[in-house]
């Protein structure tokens, strides 16, 4: 499998640590300022991480968008082709301090998301949880942390349970992109911030 991460701040460098562990074959991470700027942080991985451009990583069977909300426009536009890709978003639209939350017009974080990769196959994971218990173990307390996600591709939806099974989570099925998704949305969403674990 080859997981591609634009994206690496907190969330993206918890994610890779999380794939690293798995024994993901070919994991490829991409930011803003280049692959160079990422050089110095994929090295502990011992060649199993690459840092590439977004495009790159936006090249890759499965790929997780883990920026700013503010980044998604010029991040998802920089991968020219999304046809058939499974997009995993574990964005959410939160503002930097001391500014407004962005209005999105009635519509999930997820659909923004999808309108902005036309083609692509949008999931949405690793979004409720803080970074910090996603670079975690998830096999703790004698169970499995829970994961949620949501989306309206059944196909992708098994995709993505079957690689948070090999990362160790208990993966949660909660429906349609924007169905499940509210239930994991930032700031009204019940689920959000929920560290729960299945015995």
């Amino acid at each position: 499998m080859h997981v591609g991460i634009i994206g690496y701040g907190a969330i993206g460098q918890s994610l890779v640590k999380r794939l690293a562990a798995a024994g993901i074959e070919e994991i490829t991470v991409a930011n803003s300022r280049g692959p160079e700027s990422l050089a110095p942080h994929v090295e502990q991985f011992d060649g199993r991480v690459n840092a590439g451009t977004v495009r790159e990583a936006g090249a890759a069977e499965l790929v997780v968008l883990a920026v700013g909300w503010h980044q998604v426009p010029n991040a998802l536009a920089e991968v020219q082709d999304w046809t058939g890709r499974i997009l995993i978003d574990a964005t959410n639209n939160y503002a930097p301090p001391g500014e407004t939350p962005p209005d999105l017009g009635g519509r999930t974080s997820s659909e923004i998301v999808a309108s902005h990769a036309p083609g692509a196959k949008v999931v949405k994971a690793f979004n409720h949880l803080a970074a910090a218990l996603l670079g975690e173990d998830p096999r703790v307390a004698g169970g499995n942390r829970a994961l949620f996600y949501s989306g309206d591709d059944e196909a992708a939806k098994e995709s993505v349970g079957a690689l948070l099974k090999r990362l160790g989570y208990a993966g949660i099925d909660l429906g349609g992109l924007v169905e499940g998704g509210k239930m994991h949305a930032p700031r009204n969403g019940p689920l959000i911030i929920r560290n729960l674990i299945e015995m």
